[in-house]
């Protein structure tokens, strides 16, 4: 692997550095603490995201004659960084770019990419995804949301949990069940938020207001063309969602940054010359590191076409072990962060902290890693 940046490419995350000092404002560190799906942030998000596509920088890395501007996975994973170090200005629409638009790209119906890709693009839309639900939030195959075949619609009953941004998104990427079959027999709908029989509940956090739901559906009519590909077609689909979606959030970078930022205050106050300090910066500074590479390399095969599968959550667990040590050496080294002595600090260690749950829990990708990459036996039952 060539671990040097092309000229294009550094210009490029030149000018999206040029283009976030411009245009977010002077009291963004402390404003960033507001919660990814807050009212605040994700209102300030379209109006952020909107400059963004008015620039090109939206969704650089999307074919032409959707939007972009043809470029390839490194420009996205340079954009995801600088977005990320930033403390993720787009809000909830990182989704979009990610994994939402090139999964309706590459599965919707032309009826489904002429409605919504328009208002992704141009910075419009907020999106959730209604997978997780009580009792099925790590075996997403035992889902019981159930999505009844009407005539020219579907009835949907059932509950989701743990859904992000459900409070003011525009549509839910709906996993739902069609049929008895465990993993043939879940469809996704693509439903807007405010259809009849929804009920959204907002679940309090420590990550800030407005981030996670309990979805409550009560006989939801979802016309038949709102689903997304085939009936029974939900678990290929997901798996390709997933695999863009784990590897468009470079958490390592923004844990990287806080880190820099730590030591860097630890210095200037002349607390860092410990053995003890360090050692625990440096093991940390190794783990972002190594969850960069992880990610990277991953990006390199996709560059050269290849089919990345399972591998994602070895970069994704990598990334949240970064980001777990970040948060702990700060927590023990510079407690006065949290106490919004250092802005910037307190809102890595917000959207760190979640790391592990977020885009799947870190012991279910444990599970994948176990038996999808090493291959090793399942214990018997």
């Amino acid at each position: 692997m060539d671990f040097e940046w092309t000229q294009d490419e550094e210009a490029f995350r030149q000018r999206l550095r040029d283009f976030l000092a411009a245009t977010l404002p002077e009291d963004w560190e402390r404003f960033s603490q507001h919660g990814p799906a807050s009212p605040a942030l994700t209102d300030y998000a379209r109006t952020f995201c909107g400059r963004l596509a008015d620039e090109g920088l939206l969704t650089p890395h999307w074919a032409k004659e959707i939007g972009g501007q043809g470029l390839d996975p490194w420009h996205q994973t340079i954009l995801a960084e600088e977005m990320w170090i930033a403390g993720e200005p787009r809000g909830g629409q990182y989704m979009n770019v990610n994994w939402v638009g090139p999964t309706l790209i590459r599965y919707g119906s032309d009826a489904q990419k002429a409605r919504y890709l328009p208002a992704i693009t141009e910075g419009r839309a907020l999106w959730c995804q209604g997978f997780s639900e009580p009792g099925s939030g790590s075996d997403l195959a035992s889902l019981r949301t159930r999505a009844t075949r009407d005539g020219d619609a579907y009835r949907v009953s059932g509950q989701k949990i743990w859904t992000s941004y459900a409070g003011l998104a525009d549509t839910c990427f709906l996993v739902c069940r069609t049929s008895d079959d465990r993993k043939k027999g879940i469809s996704i709908l693509l439903v807007p938020m405010d259809t009849p029989g929804i009920t959204v509940r907002q679940i309090p956090s420590l990550i800030g207001e407005g981030d996670i739901h309990e979805v409550f559906f009560d006989e939801v009519v979802v016309p038949v063309e709102a689903r997304l590909g085939e009936e029974g077609q939900a678990w290929e689909i997901i798996g390709y969602s997933l695999t863009n979606e784990r590897l468009g959030i470079p958490r390592y970078a923004l844990a990287r940054a806080a880190l820099d930022r730590a030591v860097a205050l630890l210095q200037a106050q002349g607390e860092f010359a410990g053995e003890a300090v360090r050692i625990e910066a440096a093991h940390a500074a190794a783990l972002c590191e190594a969850a960069r590479m992880a990610s990277y390399a991953l990006v390199d095969r996709r560059c050269r076409g290849e089919a990345i599968g399972a591998e994602s959550s070895s970069a994704r667990f990598a990334t949240v072990m970064a980001e777990r040590r970040v948060c702990e050496f700060i927590v023990e080294y510079l407690q006065q962060a949290l106490a919004d002595a250092h802005p910037y600090l307190k809102m890595h260690h917000q959207r760190g902290i979640v790391a592990g749950i977020a885009a799947g829990a870190a012991e279910i990708q444990l599970n994948i890693i176990a038996t999808d990459v090493l291959k090793l036996p399942r214990e018997p039952r």
